[in-house]
């Protein structure tokens, strides 16, 4: 199967750092590949180069079998990457809908912005992520850590992502939102959606990740299945530095 996306030794320099030194992997279809490594290890830069916040220095990047240079976020989002930082980036004064279509609202044929149709669509994608969320038009400040997770991810969603790159989503959550965040996580997988997840906690980690590529200094140490290692055997991987001896 053509992965949806595949890093072939992909480099990236700021200066005499290496922050991105050779790095190669992938993500398929309905898989969640986990990047873990201490801060440091080249893990955000490597997702900013596939984002289209940096240019590689040197390698490619693949999408659905063909390379591609990103100039921007938005050429990357047109090819259906989307990026889901910790910080959400949602207005807190906005409810589900306008964030959801902030910068890209729905008109009328006057011209005039489509309020209902856009709380329709808003309340079609979420929905199909949360069946019980019931908050539509109250303003981001006052939803739970989950619901606004629940509300970027949409917003990914809606305008076709099949790439997303999730950072710390359950950072700062508690229990029961985490479970909401990893309860999406699982839908978006069997709907064949790629995921990139970036987190530090191994119990989340082993749970919804298909594989983890394991990075230290900006390089790749190894990349293994999760149903074939420990968190124990990861944990040693991200201390040391090394591929887990078998």
């Amino acid at each position: 199967m053509t992965p949806l996306v595949e890093f072939r030794a992909v480099s990236k320099h700021f200066g005499g750092i290496h922050a991105v030194d050779g790095v190669s992997c992938s993500l398929h279809e309905g898989e969640v590949v986990g990047l873990l490594g201490h801060n440091g290890a080249g893990k955000s830069t490597l997702i900013k180069v596939l984002a289209g916040v940096f240019p590689p220095d040197a390698g490619e990047i693949v999408v659905r079998g063909e390379a591609r240079s990103f100039e921007s976020p938005a050429e990357a989002r047109e090819a259906g990457i989307e990026t889901i930082y910790q910080t959400l980036a949602l207005a807190e004064n906005l409810d589900a809908p306008a964030n959801l279509f902030l910068g890209r609202e729905l008109l009328t044929p006057w011209r005039t912005l489509d309020a209902d149709r856009m709380e329709h669509e808003a309340l079609g994608v979420i929905s199909r992520l949360n069946p019980v969320f019931r908050d539509m038009k109250k303003p981001v400040r006052a939803m739970s850590g989950g619901q606004r997770q629940t509300v970027a991810i949409a917003r990914a969603l809606y305008f076709n992502a099949r790439i997303l790159i999730m950072d710390e989503p359950c950072a700062a959550l508690g229990p029961a939102e985490s479970r909401m965040v990893l309860d999406t996580i699982r839908r978006l997988k069997a709907e064949g959606i790629g995921i990139f997840l970036i987190s530090h906690d191994m119990g989340d980690v082993f749970e919804v990740c298909d594989r983890v590529t394991v990075m230290k200094n900006g390089a790749v140490v190894d990349t293994v299945r999760v149903a074939d290692v420990t968190e124990e055997d990861v944990l040693a991987m991200i201390i040391l530095g090394e591929k887990r001896r078998k």
